[in-house]
């Protein structure tokens, strides 16, 4: 039996609605109108005999079917995507070091630069995992070719690519004792995690102690999350085994992080913009379906 193609551009067009949560978004997205969006959407229902939304005067949201499609949808357009930037654009070749911040997008960033690879198999990443101040550091004693790491309050250094909100966090089954001084798990100063978390603690009149200190920003997190006590983290690190605690438990807003890459200018400018480019575009998918969530 033969089975039907299923139209890339109908694909592309049923994920921005997902992603988005309505067809003037999406159409505003993909730069087409409305009716366009519709008619796309329709013809992949066709296609599959099955409806992928529901759809009243106030609401829209995926069916059952919808919400299976939106996965293989996902992983087509991926490889769409890959294959057509593989052969057109033009070869790069070369060695870069790059220094991450461990908690930047850590669920998605060793699949981007996978992929990356794939893409561009003649260059070369040694990635090195650290603090954002010694991978700056590092950037500046030429340690370091290009550098993704957090920009302090007040900083005008780097291009920010990536914000996200700070969230408190704790174990499922940590309880805050009001009578105590609140246990606080931290990475060491200088960290803006932690800046903001104490100062946010102090401003609310609570008493809290240090109880767990770690250069890894993961380890923080294990330690928040075997109920040592609360840590502060970027949204995109909140991850199964950890609660969010808000203005209902008594903490309040803590803002948003900036990631910036810092180090495009100077040599190597190629690679540089073809590795950027590629980490920015991949970010795009993940912060629309953030904000549709």
């Amino acid at each position: 039996m033969r089975y039907p193609d299923l139209d890339l551009d109908a694909l592309r067009s049923f994920v921005a609605v997902a992603d988005t949560g309505g067809f003037t978004t999406a159409g505003a997205l993909l730069g087409r109108t409305q009716a366009g969006i519709s008619i796309k959407i329709k013809k992949l229902e066709e296609t599959l005999g099955r409806r992928v939304f529901e759809r009243t005067s106030r609401s829209l949201k995926l069916t059952r079917d919808g919400e299976m499609l939106l996965g293989y949808a996902r992983r087509l357009l991926e490889l769409n995507d890959e294959a057509v930037r593989r052969f057109t654009e033009p070869e790069v070749t070369g060695e870069i070091r790059l220094g991450v911040v461990e908690y930047f997008v850590p669920a998605h960033l060793p699949g981007v630069l996978a992929r990356f690879a794939r893409i561009y198999p003649r260059v070369h990443i040694d990635v090195k995992v650290g603090m954002s101040s010694s991978l700056t550091e590092a950037l500046d004693a030429g340690q370091l070719d290009l550098v993704i790491a957090k920009r302090d309050d007040g900083e005008t250094r780097g291009r920010v690519i990536w914000r996200e909100s700070l969230e408190w966090v704790c174990g499922p089954d940590f309880v805050v004792d009001a009578g105590a001084p609140l246990p606080f798990c931290a990475m060491p100063p200088p960290c803006v995690f932690r800046a903001r978390g104490l100062a946010a603690l102090k401003a609310t009149g609570k008493s809290w102690r240090v109880v767990y200190t770690s250069e890894s920003g993961m380890s923080v997190l294990a330690a928040a999350r075997a109920g040592l006590g609360i840590a502060v983290t970027g949204m995109s690190t909140v991850t199964a085994g950890l609660r969010r605690l808000g203005a209902v438990d008594g903490f309040p807003p803590l803002g948003e992080i900036e990631h910036a890459v810092f180090g495009e200018g100077g040599g190597q400018a190629e690679i540089k913009a073809a590795l950027v480019g590629f980490i920015e575009d991949s970010l795009q998918g993940l912060a629309a379906g953030r904000q549709a969530a």
